[in-house]
């Protein structure tokens, strides 16, 4: 699969997350404290939560439920109670668009 426009790139705040479904996959776009921007799996793998609705804060996303905090770059929760990764996809910027590839993960 090819890689799909997201939205522009100023459209997505500075710690904002937004939830789009690519392919069946549900992704969380989000851009951390820096102006980077990271597309994780959007299911917390403990409590089946969108991450979205969740909190940014600097390069992690705490799901809203239970407070575990997922790394945007790894996927890895960083606490309780989850204990399982979440995907991590590659984000391409490309002509001030996001654009995210569901088929393309990043190895943790």
């Amino acid at each position: 699969m090819t890689a799909v426009r997201i939205c522009a790139l100023d459209q997505l705040g500075q710690d904002e997350a937004l939830r789009v479904d690519l392919e069946g996959i549900s992704i969380a776009v989000v851009k951390d404290s820096t102006g980077t921007v990271h597309a994780i799996g959007d299911r917390c793998s403990h409590g089946d939560i969108s991450l979205a609705e969740g909190f940014v804060e600097g390069d992690t996303l705490e799901c809203w439920a239970h407070g575990s905090k997922f790394s945007l770059v790894t996927g890895k929760p960083l606490s309780l109670p989850a204990y399982e990764p979440v995907p991590v996809f590659v984000v391409t910027i490309q002509d001030g668009d996001i654009y995210i590839d569901p088929s393309a993960t990043v190895a943790a």
